[in-house]
């Protein structure tokens, strides 16, 4: 589907200097239906043109359709329909119910709303249905707008793996240990002495978060009430001195007891919606599947299909719980900015943004 008129519809980016936030500068440039129109952060920059006010930390380019646009603080009338929010928790709330009281779409990385009853927590490819809620969440709150958020970056690539598992087979148990890069905790993240030549075996709440997340996203909408997927699961979550790219060992119980090759044809044969719909940023393969060894790796598969796929490899019996395997994503791309994006795709395909 192409944008009606070809005319693209100008959003808005919350929190746009911070390292999300330049993700979201990154791959909304030269987006067919997109258009970054207005760039807010923290009052210290207001009136800036965005190539003074943010310190540049991609590897592309600032673009210079954005490097001009003036800063906004928090506090701005801003025109545009569509919000991409990467706010900062301790100010997310009440800006981003803001918006939403004043008819925008809001899609959110940051993760306070994404537990809330009527709030769609969302994987394109995974649950497209949970956005039903919204109308539950328009009434509740009065609102002309709505918020949509996508999860936690170590959930995300998780439970895209899980999905056509649970699809499939059924899923009763998952244990996961996670490998998480360092852009993972923002910039400048964790101090360079605690990381290099160091795992730490910490992530504050993000074990809680694999958790409560996932079972979200894989259970189902019931009429206004989410009702979590039925299932056992744990998680251990570490930082490690990787740039870019988390990596996550998980064993799984299935409902069923598939062979190998069936498993990793299910894995490669896993298509939804957004692939359907040829949406601008949803990869062709949602999940890759490598058959070496000593695959996936974060330098080697963390761009693949533009930092958006899942990449699953080591796909073999586990002796606890039957199945284990290795799944491995870009965690600012597809585990971040780039989910909101293909969220808001999403949305605009299936004529429910408001514009």
């Amino acid at each position: 589907m192409a944008n009606s008129g070809n005319k693209r519809i100008p959003v808005a980016v919350l929190g746009a200097t911070g390292s999300v936030g330049q993700r979201f500068i990154e791959l909304l440039t030269d987006h067919p239906w997109f258009e970054v129109a207005e760039v807010v952060a923290s009052d210290r920059n207001v009136g800036k043109p965005y190539r003074e006010a943010a310190a540049w930390r991609l590897s592309a380019d600032m673009p210079e359709s954005v490097a001009s646009l003036p800063m906004l603080d928090y506090s701005a009338d801003l025109q545009s329909p569509l919000v991409f929010s990467a706010l900062p928790g301790e100010v997310a709330e009440e800006i981003e119910q803001r918006m939403a009281r004043e008819g925008r779409a809001l899609f959110t990385n940051t993760s306070f709303h994404r537990m809330d009853d009527d709030v769609p927590l969302l994987i394109a490819e995974v649950n497209p249905d949970h956005a039903k809620v919204i109308e539950v969440q328009r009434k509740n709150r009065g609102w002309s707008g709505f918020i949509a958020a996508n999860s936690n970056c170590s959930a995300m690539h998780l439970v895209l793996a899980l999905k056509p598992l649970q699809d499939a087979f059924g899923i009763d148990a998952v244990s996961v240990v996670t490998l998480q890069a360092v852009s993972g905790a923002g910039y400048p993240g964790v101090p360079s002495l605690d990381m290099i030549d160091n795992v730490i075996p910490f992530i504050s709440t993000e074990e809680e978060k694999m958790v409560i997340e996932s079972k979200k996203m894989l259970g189902r909408l019931d009429g206004a009430t989410f009702v979590p997927a039925n299932m056992v699961m744990t998680a251990h979550c570490n930082r490690v001195p990787v740039r870019d790219g988390h990596t996550e060992c998980a064993s799984v119980r299935l409902g069923s007891n598939p062979e190998i090759e069936e498993v990793i044809a299910v894995f490669e044969n896993f298509r939804a919606r957004p692939q359907e719909l040829k949406l601008p940023s949803a990869p062709e393969r949602p999940i890759v599947v490598r058959r070496e060894n000593n695959r996936p790796q974060p330098v080697l598969d963390r761009d693949t299909e533009r930092g958006m796929a899942s990449v699953v490899g080591r796909v073999r019996p586990c002796e606890l719980l039957g199945l284990k395997f290795v799944v491995l994503g870009h965690n600012t791309i597809r585990g971040a900015a780039g989910a909101s994006i293909l969220n808001a795709e999403l949305f605009h395909a299936e004529g429910l943004l408001p514009v």
